[in-house]
């Protein structure tokens, strides 16, 4: 089985690394841990989001002993799209994603990497919700 774990910074793709490591080292999964990016990145840029994709994939997936590949996509595509066409490429049998709650006017006014992927995958998809702690 292959697990594909999408990242954006966010720490709601942080969740969703840890879940997918407790789930791949429950069933021996392989993991890739896949990041979309503009076309128009520097090469300084990739070298510091490999850098960054190398912690997460060293210490949350490597570090449990579960096997991981992380890729930085710039094809052009919009992260949804790149996102899918990868998993489509690799025979990914589970996308995992990070997911914050919005409103509509939100998800309107800036679209939705997530709801595309959830809508169009040609495979499952877990979504992580990113849940808000709040002390009072």
């Amino acid at each position: 089985m292959k697990y594909l774990v999408c990242y954006d910074k966010s720490t709601a793709s942080i969740k969703a690394m840890k879940v997918a490591a407790k789930r791949a080292k429950e069933t021996g999964t392989f993991v890739y841990l896949v990041m979309s990016t503009a076309s128009d990145i520097t090469k300084d840029g990739i070298i510091k989001l490999e850098n960054e994709l190398k912690v997460y994939a060293d210490e949350v997936f490597k570090g449990d002993g579960v096997d991981c590949e992380f890729h930085i996509l710039v094809r052009g595509m919009s992260p949804g799209e790149d996102i899918l066409q990868f998993a489509k490429e690799k025979n990914v049998d589970e996308i995992i994603i990070g997911i914050k709650k919005r409103s509509k006017v939100g998800k309107l006014l800036f679209g939705s990497t997530a709801q595309l992927i959830i809508l169009e995958a040609s495979c499952p998809v877990l979504s992580v919700l990113e849940t808000l702690n709040i002390s009072v």
